[in-house]
């Protein structure tokens, strides 16, 4: 949490990520990258990265810019 909204968190070896959800369709084709799914939804703007999409220093740099990026402007979850 950054700002009272969920930016980024680590889950067993996967991250899970919260972006800006215009870039959903381009995010997506990152190596590693695997959709948040509930109840057969896919959420955009949220996902999750496994092992080979973070394996190199820069690669994990990706991920935490992209979702420290889009937590400047992302909305506070309800109360």
């Amino acid at each position: 949490m950054i700002d009272e909204k969920m930016c980024v968190s680590v889950s067993n070896d996967k991250l899970m990520c919260r972006f800006d959800p215009q870039l959903h369709q381009d995010i997506a084709k990152k190596e590693g990258f695997e959709p948040m799914i509930m109840k057969g939804r896919i959420y955009k703007g949220y996902g999750y990265v496994n092992e080979v999409g973070y394996m190199t220093e820069k690669d994990f740099e990706y991920w935490l810019e992209l979702c420290l990026s889009f937590n400047k402007s992302a909305k506070a979850s309800k109360k």
